[in-house]
C-alpha cells in the first residue's frame, strides 16, 4: 500500500473521491493508487500532489528511477529530443497515443513480461507521452494498419475509449495519424513495425520492434531502407481527415 498517499489523503481532508474530482479521473483510478505498485500518469501525479501540498517524490519516491529496460533507454533518449517520429504499426497502436487501459492490456497480455512488472512497464511508456503535451512537442506521424484497430484488446470498453482517445490525439496540430485500410494488399507494413526519428541537428535515427528487444539503426543504408519503407506505408494510407473519419465509424462499432 502507499502508506505516504493514504497519510496525505487523512492530513489533507480530502477522500478519494475529492482527490479523483480535483485530478480528473475516477475513483477506481485513485483507489490503484493506493496500491504502491501503481504510479499515476506525470499529469495526474502533478496535479494529485498539488492538490495535497506534497512534493511529488514524498508521495511517490520512485518516480525518479529508471523504469524502461536498459536496452530501451539509447531509444527513449532519440525519441525525446527528436523534433519529428513517424511511426508505423501493424500490430498494436504507437505506445505514444495508447490509453492506460490499453496499454495494460497490451503489456499483461505479452507472456514475455511478469505481471508484477507491468505497472512498472505500464508507467514507463505512459510517462513517455508527456513528450506530445510539452510546449515544444515533437511533429508526430503515425500510420496504423486498420488491424489494428479492429483488433478487441482489453474488451470493448478498453477500445471505445482507446479509439475515442485517437480521435481526440488528431486534432492537436502536431499529430497526425493515417490508417492503411483493410482493402490494401501486399505492403511495406507486412514486413513489421518501425519508427523513424529526426533529431534538431537532423540527424536522423530508426527503431525496430521485436519480441524480445528493440534495435536502434543509425547506418546509412538501414535509414535509407526504413525511408523507402515509410514512403511506401504512408502512400497505401489514407489521408488524416479520412482517418479521423474511419475512426469515428469506429468508435460506433465498439459501443
Amino acid at each position: 500500500m502507499n502508506d505516504a498517499l493514504r497519510a496525505a489523503l487523512a492530513e489533507t481532508g480530502h477522500s478519494i473521491e475529492s482527490l479523483a474530482g480535483v485530478v480528473g479521473v475516477d475513483r477506481k483510478t485513485v483507489a490503484r493508487w493506493l496500491n504502491h505498485d501503481h504510479i499515476p500518469h506525470p499529469r495526474h501525479r502533478e496535479a494529485a500532489a498539488s492538490a495535497l501540498r506534497r512534493p511529488i517524490g514524498d508521495i511517490w519516491p520512485d518516480t525518479s528511477r529508471r523504469r524502461e529496460p536498459i536496452w530501451f533507454r539509447p531509444w527513449q533518449e532519440i525519441e525525446r529530443e527528436a523534433i519529428s517520429l513517424r511511426s508505423f504499426q501493424s500490430t498494436v497502436l504507437p505506445g505514444l497515443l495508447q490509453t492506460e487501459a490499453y496499454a495494460r492490456a497490451v503489456l499483461a497480455g505479452a507472456d514475455v513480461i511478469a505481471r508484477s512488472d507491468v505497472e512498472r512497464h505500464l508507467a514507463s511508456r505512459l510517462a513517455r507521452q508527456s513528450i506530445l503535451t510539452r510546449d515544444d512537442p515533437p511533429h508526430f506521424t503515425a500510420v496504423v494498419d486498420e488491424a489494428v484497430l479492429r483488433r478487441p484488446v482489453g474488451g470493448r470498453a478498453t477500445m471505445r475509449g482507446q479509439v475515442q482517445a485517437l480521435i481526440t490525439a488528431c486534432g492537436a496540430p502536431h499529430v497526425r495519424v493515417h490508417i492503411v485500410p483493410s482493402t490494401v494488399g501486399a505492403y511495406a507494413g507486412l514486413n513489421g513495425p518501425f519508427v523513424i526519428a529526426v533529431g534538431s541537428e537532423h540527424r536522423i535515427a530508426g527503431y525496430l520492434d521485436n519480441q524480445l528487444q528493440g534495435q536502434v539503426v543509425t547506418g546509412a543504408e538501414d535509414i535509407a531502407a526504413m525511408l523507402a519503407a515509410w514512403e511506401n506505408v504512408r502512400g497505401e494510407a489514407l489521408s488524416h481527415w479520412q482517418s479521423v473519419d474511419l475512426l469515428t465509424e469506429m468508435a460506433k462499432t465498439w459501443n
